[in-house]
């Protein structure tokens, strides 16, 4: 069972959480989580060694080093959600230093951020903690509001500081995807050929996905399509917002779907409902990390651990988590961080 702590942030939700057995699609039938997971899964691919060492330097570093999950902190939001928005309620992080301090006193695997922000401070931390340069951005200062992502920099320069990956997102189903799409795949390519690992954010973005008042960009179908994209440019971890519903492609009435989807691969439970997506992610053989939200205060960490038990009992491999850390004390923000890993370290937690 796990821990009591766990369980008490768990609330009501503990058994129903904890005690769900995946019937739908079997554990048996997907590529887990394991200490081996590089060895087992990309040593057979076009990855090639210093790809490979890449890999292996993200899993195998920060307190869930080797165990086949991931711990990353993602501070890009100044970009999008504006300095301001992201770092009032904290003002130690508009200095990016703190961003970076947070990410190794939480012995996270990674720390994700912007090109100035890592380029600013590469001399000093790249050899100390794995970088991951976020590539691309949306930005809210112009008018109208647009929801585009524009490359920030080149492969290039985030090689040159020391980085061992990069990062980019695809709002797919937006008018721009495909320019998107196509952008970003070259990009990967690129960082393959330097040797650097390649992370992508596969997030919806359509009005049209929002139906009868019911918000669909965070339904499974949906969800688990966009990070079937993502594997099909060979992206080495996906990261993904937890799904929160199902049926998307049936509200829209676009695209293309199957009734199978809906009775025989997920159920309305969140952890049946994740793992569809770690089947469209190659069936597990590229990881998805599930992203923590917005903060949303006293309920953040009790949300982030639920958030981590379903990925991790789905057959994810871990959380990326950036405002509920970030956007409080640090010494709050590293004791929310180590709480989520302390998830992915349990073994009483089992895979459903």
């Amino acid at each position: 069972m796990a821990s009591d702590r766990i369980v008490s942030l768990l609330g009501d939700q503990a058994d129903y959480l904890l005690k769900h057995t995946c019937t739908k699609v079997r554990k048996e039938d997907l590529h887990l989580p394991s200490p081996q997971f590089v060895d087992d899964y990309f040593i057979s691919s076009n990855r090639n060694n210093p790809t490979l060492r890449a890999l292996q330097t993200l899993y195998g570093s920060g307190r869930l080093g080797n165990s086949g999950y991931l711990s990353i902190l993602p501070v890009d939001q100044g970009v999008e959600h504006s300095a301001g928005g992201s770092f009032a309620p904290n003002p130690i992080y508009f200095d990016p230093e703190n961003i970076v301090k947070l990410a190794i006193e939480a012995d996270c695997n990674a720390v994700a951020s912007t090109f100035g922000g890592l380029a600013m401070l590469s001399r000093k931390y790249a050899h100390k903690i794995p970088f991951m340069v976020k590539i691309n951005h949306n930005e809210f200062l112009s008018m109208p509001n647009q929801y585009d992502q524009t490359m920030y920099g080149s492969v290039e320069d985030a090689w040159n500081m020391g980085a061992v990956a990069i990062g980019a997102t695809v709002y797919f189903g937006a008018e721009e995807s495909r320019r998107q799409l196509l952008e970003v795949a070259e990009a990967f390519e690129r960082a393959r050929e330097l040797g650097m690992a390649t992370v992508l954010w596969t997030y919806t973005r359509n009005s049209g996905f929002k139906q009868d008042g019911v918000d669909y960009h965070t339904s499974a179908d949906l969800t688990g399509q966009a990070i079937h994209l993502g594997v099909t440019i060979q992206a080495d971890i996906i990261k993904q917002k937890l799904p929160t519903n199902n049926g998307g492609y049936n509200a829209t009435k676009h695209g293309k779907t199957h009734p199978k989807v809906y009775t025989d691969l997920s159920s309305d439970h969140p952890i049946d409902l994740t793992r569809y997506q770690v089947l469209n992610s190659y069936a597990g053989r590229v990881g998805v990390i599930n992203s923590g939200g917005e903060s949303k205060g006293a309920s953040d960490l009790s949300e982030a651990v639920a958030t981590a038990v379903i990925n991790k009992r789905a057959g994810g491999q871990g959380l990326i988590l950036g405002r509920k850390a970030f956007q409080r004390p640090m010494n709050e923000g590293i004791e929310l961080l180590r709480t989520i890993q302390d998830v992915y370290l349990d073994h009483s937690i089992t895979i459903a």
